[in-house]
């Protein structure tokens, strides 16, 4: 059944190439600046009404239907988010949804599968021994992803056993109490930790090592607090961990700027005390300072995109590639992009190999720094 799927797909795209063509060739005819805009192939499910329409259309149909980005190499893909609904990891697959169902690259909108386990070491295994060749699985990873992989908590993978298809944006590092909480500022939180270091509970999405951990632990230090005394509450992902602080559960979490967003503007009762980046963050955290601003040189950016399994077919992998890079060159692609918190950085195929390659050099460089280094498991079951 597979074989005679992929035959019908090969002849679909066959077909719209065709179709493709000799709209460009009507389009030369009847208008030269349109036959000069560059053709990408169609989606493989499409039928030829669209290109007929376009045909029909004149000139402003034609070029309509040729701006079309490149399709995915199947014509119903699934994101796998590596944690709850709600996180980081959720966040990047329904930008992934949002991009592909608005350019119209799909036959129906893309699947999410919430797989979780180890904040993507779960998911990791099963693309990597039961589906590293399959094309139609797309897995959301952040650099909490790469660090816990760093730290060799993914069993005996490495980066190099999965295709890195593409960045989507960049995420940073927050501060965030409880609305009601005694803390307007940085100062006040890291005062508060000198003062009393088992007063303060943080949360983290993800255990001992997790990039939220090594946030939290970033602040203590601040504080002259040893992290190894910290006190700390693990969860399953950032959104769960959030959900806690907002019960009361955990007073404080060093969570992602793009979780905390999408709470303030549900109206959820929190309090950003600091951004940790650069520079202050445009948007919902505008007003925000930057821990550096408060006089801690403390910055956690958080690259979130997504990869296939590593034994998909380079033209598979290629066709994901183009999609993604054509799709983020979309103009309505920064608007997407701001609703899902996250901020420019498009990388994709050999240029975010390259990034993921580089930090994980500097992960395992920060792993010893922290005492994170842990021996290599066996395989998950």
């Amino acid at each position: 059944m597979t074989t005679i799927m992929n035959m019908l797909n090969v002849c679909a795209r066959t077909a719209a190439r065709v179709r493709a063509d000799q709209a460009a060739n009507v389009a030369a005819e009847e208008a030269r600046p349109v036959a000069e805009l560059p053709r990408v192939k169609a989606p493989a499910w499409a039928s030829g009404s669209a290109l007929a329409l376009a045909l029909a259309g004149g000139p402003v149909a034609q070029a309509q239907a040729q701006a079309l980005p490149a399709a995915p190499p199947v014509a119903q893909p699934e994101c796998i988010a590596p944690a709850k609904s709600g996180g980081g990891f959720d966040v990047t697959c329904r930008l992934v949804r949002t991009m592909f169902d608005d350019a119209r690259l799909v036959a129906a909108p893309i699947r999410i599968t919430h797989l979780l386990g180890g904040i993507g070491a779960v998911a990791f295994h099963s693309i990597v021994a039961t589906r590293p060749a399959d094309p139609s699985a797309l897995v959301a990873f952040s650099a909490g992803s790469l660090l816990n992989l760093a730290q060799g908590k993914f069993g005996p993978y490495t980066e190099k056993d999965v295709r890195w298809v593409a960045s989507l944006g960049m995420d940073y590092g927050v501060v965030v109490v409880r609305k009601d909480a005694p803390y307007q500022t940085l100062k006040d939180l890291v005062g508060a930790l000198k003062a009393n270091p088992n007063g303060v509970v943080f949360g983290a999405g993800g255990t001992l090592g997790s990039q939220d951990w090594l946030k939290s632990a970033k602040v203590s230090r601040a504080a002259g607090v040893d992290f190894k005394l910290m006190r700390f509450v693990a969860f399953e992902g950032g959104g769960e961990a959030l959900t806690a602080l907002t019960g009361g559960h955990v007073q404080v979490v060093a969570g992602d700027a793009s979780e905390a967003a999408q709470l303030l503007a549900a109206g959820a009762p929190i309090r950003v005390l600091a951004v940790l980046s650069s520079e202050r963050l445009p948007g919902a955290l505008a007003t925000v300072p930057t821990a550096m601003e408060q006089g801690y040189d403390i910055r956690w950016p958080i690259v979130r995109g997504v990869y296939v399994g590593g034994k998909v077919s380079d033209a598979d992998y290629r066709a994901w590639v183009e999609s993604f890079r054509q799709l983020m060159a979309r103009p309505s692609y920064p608007k997407q992009r701001a609703a899902a918190g996250l901020f420019p950085q498009t990388l994709v195929g050999d240029a975010l190999t390259d990034y993921v390659r580089a930090t994980m050099a500097d992960y395992r460089h920060l792993a010893g720094e922290y005492a994170l280094r842990v021996p290599r498991p066996a395989p998950l079951p």
